[in-house]
């Protein structure tokens, strides 16, 4: 998957918005104000970090090489996926879709609506 292609299936998420709190390279997608992904570059290659569950982002360790524990981030909660070719575009797309769903389900009742009347 390519930066473009990412980028927009992260923006095309209800209320979901970019910014550049950690300078122009790190790229920050938030759902009213809470982050659920982050697109960097380590070594030459892209890669994003995803709030997942924790059972599950053991089970996607061991069977995807190119997915870790969060990359500065809080190693139980958040994993890092590298863009060298052995994600399928539809596992990644699956785990922004769990982690932008695991951000909105910590949020208020009010706001929860507010985003699922989008989906």
């Amino acid at each position: 998957m390519d930066f473009s292609k990412l980028q927009n299936y992260l923006l095309n998420k209800p209320e979901t918005t970019e910014g550049f709190p950690f300078g122009d390279d790190v790229h920050v997608f938030k759902v009213k104000n809470k982050m659920f992904a982050l697109i960097g570059w380590r070594d030459d290659l892209m890669m994003i970090n995803l709030k997942c569950d924790p059972d599950e982002a053991v089970a996607l360790r061991d069977i995807f090489p190119a997915i870790t524990a969060g990359y500065h981030m809080d190693k139980k909660h958040w994993v890092s996926v590298y863009f060298d070719g052995t994600v399928p575009d539809g596992e990644v797309e699956r785990l922004i879709d769990n982690s932008f769903n695991l951000v909105v389900s910590k949020m208020t009742k009010k706001d929860q609506a507010s985003i699922n009347i989008h989906l």
